[in-house]
């Protein structure tokens, strides 16, 4: 899943607007059922059988009920009181959903998605959505929305420093409906009505560079991320590609699973993928099953986007040198989440593992650094292929 905070490079977190937030991405995806119970708000009220923080609840029920002025929903009451409680755990990647944000978080990981059509760029600081760019033949393209666009306002709804999140996840939606936007656009506003449709995303871009380099840049780790790549790999190899460059900058991660079948298409078969240690440590290995496919020379492009799965990816490639690692230090999210899905159809997604390289090099707050550090120029307005540094220095090391 798709949740990391953005850091100001040359380019910010280009994120679906059906995903998830990057600082709530899941790198690997657990779904299970399981009976919950849960006491009624009824049942506090009456005192049954509740003590200690239970007794101030049913007092704040009694209270509510007697003299709140509004009407009471208690679902959306109690589906707060979760949060809050899930909350109070103190980690940002353990979070409780509601049936229809779980419903959206496991349609993200699978790689279905319903929206609007775009990449935006999320300030925190500022409070501000602005479109990255519309993605091709989708609604939003179809309405006029162009890159630089900014969303001031949603169903009406002003964007804030306080909101600019809830914002983000209230644009999308059931497919077929529709969704009102005010768009500020150099000096004009105007609004956009746009219907909500099923987007076919591709993980992936590709490309034949000079001297036979193949150019694959992997936007993510949700699911049929691996077979795209493959499938992308075989078309260059086939048209002459003799070197690779794999391109995951701004990659937040996904589902590990893909970040695995990826490896098993570089790595020898049998060897350590990735090596999770639970809260009792315990270890799980993953180990490659598959033999290589690709075995031409390789070069991973990261920064300090590239998280989770992107670091799972890197940290392997670089610890077995089967590939030269050029840009800036990775993010540093050595975690994963699992996400279980209850009797009724919420949703509790929680840390559960750390997770380090086939060298046991840890990951969590530190980050994968690149054999060659490469920064971008701080001057640069639009990213092309000709002062990409980065990419540059990746193929003079190809050539």
């Amino acid at each position: 899943m798709k949740t990391d905070r953005g850091q100001k490079i040359y380019k910010v977190v280009m994120i679906i607007i059906i995903t998830a937030l990057l600082s709530s991405l899941v790198t690997t995806i657990i779904v299970s059922e399981k009976l919950t119970s849960s006491i009624s708000l009824e049942k506090i009220a009456d005192g049954d059988g509740v003590t200690g923080i239970e007794t101030t609840l049913a007092y704040i029920r009694t209270k509510l009920e007697n003299e709140y002025l509004g009407e009471l929903e208690d679902q959306q009451m109690l589906e707060m009181a979760i949060k809050g409680y899930v909350a109070g755990v103190g980690d940002e990647y353990t979070v409780y959903y509601t049936p229809e944000e779980m419903s959206e978080q496991y349609e993200t990981a699978m790689g279905n998605y319903v929206g609007i059509g775009i990449y935006m760029i999320i300030s925190y600081e500022e409070g501000t959505i602005t479109i990255l760019e519309p993605m091709e033949n989708s609604p939003a393209m179809e309405v006029g929305l162009q890159e630089g666009d900014i969303i001031t306002k949603v169903e009406g709804e002003e964007v804030t420093k306080d909101n600019v999140s809830d914002m983000s996840n209230k644009i999308k939606g059931e497919e077929g409906t529709k969704v009102k936007l005010e768009i500020k656009r150099d000096d004009k506003t105007f609004d956009v009505e746009v219907e909500r449709k099923k987007i076919e995303v591709s993980h992936i871009n590709s490309k034949m560079l000079e001297n036979n380099i193949a150019y694959i840049q992997v936007t993510d780790f949700d699911g049929g991320a691996s077979d795209e790549f493959k499938k992308n790999y075989q078309e260059l190899k086939s048209q002459g590609a003799t070197s690779l460059i794999v391109d995951i900058r701004d990659n937040g991660g996904g589902v590990v699973d893909e970040a695995i079948d990826m490896l098993e298409m570089i790595c020898d078969q049998g060897s350590t993928l990735l090596i999770e240690t639970d809260k009792n440590g315990n270890e799980k290995i993953e180990k490659s099953k598959e033999k290589p496919i690709i075995d031409i020379p390789i070069v991973v492009l990261v920064n300090g986007n590239s998280a989770s799965a992107s670091e799972i990816f890197a940290g392997a490639l670089k610890d077995y040198n089967k590939a030269k690692i050029i840009g800036t230090k990775t993010y540093g999210k050595g975690v994963i989440q699992t996400l279980t899905m209850l009797s009724d159809g919420s949703g509790l997604k929680m840390t559960t593992a750390e997770y380090c390289t086939p060298r046991r090099n840890k990951i969590n707050k530190i980050g994968i650094e690149p054999n060659i550090t490469v920064e971008l120029p701080e001057d640069i307005e639009e990213l092309t292929e000709a002062n990409d540094t980065q990419l540059q220095r990746a193929i003079d090391e190809l050539k």
